[in-house]
């Protein structure tokens, strides 16, 4: 893949127990290292627990085109990620979720349509997007996100003159 721009990423993990030191944060730099090897920039990381306070704030202080939340897209009651960006967010991609499922669902099975993946275009033209906590599944949305994400960011910049 010949790489036309680089997308500056900052990569949010939601997770009460990475947040008190009770795990390791595996699914943050397995996404560090997947966006960075693929020629992107990681501006930073941030580890918060699932707190409404605290994923608002990231979002506004997050330097990057893209914030790349891992975890809290599940149905417990704790799980708020993509309940706060939906909130927030000017615009959803339901497809992004839509293809997250699918092949999660033939790789993994039923467990899979338990995730609310996602991807949002926020009122700034900066993108969010949400994944679960799992590597198996970061990877997937991963993939996902890395052939399209150049043509996102170029269609959530545009607000006038045609496509490429």
């Amino acid at each position: 893949m010949v790489l036309n721009m680089a997308v500056k990423f900052h990569i949010v993990v939601v997770s009460d127990r990475v947040a008190s030191g009770e795990s390791m944060d595996v699914s943050g730099e397995k996404a560090v290292n997947y966006i960075t090897a693929r020629g992107h920039i990681v501006t930073g990381k941030t580890v918060i627990g699932n707190n409404y306070r605290d994923i608002v704030r990231v979002i506004r202080e997050a330097n990057g085109k893209v914030i790349l939340f891992i975890g809290g897209t599940g149905p417990s009651p704790r799980d708020i990620t993509v309940d706060v960006i939906e909130s927030l967010a000017w615009r959803t991609l339901p497809g992004f979720g839509e293809a997250f499922r699918r092949i999660s669902y033939e790789r993994e099975g039923s467990r899979a349509l338990l995730s609310r993946a996602g991807l949002y275009i926020l009122p700034d033209g900066r993108i969010a997007v949400a994944l679960p906590g799992s590597p198996s599944a970061l990877e997937i949305g991963l993939k996902i996100l890395m052939d399209i994400i150049e043509h996102l960011v170029e269609e959530a910049e545009r607000f006038e003159g045609a496509h490429r």
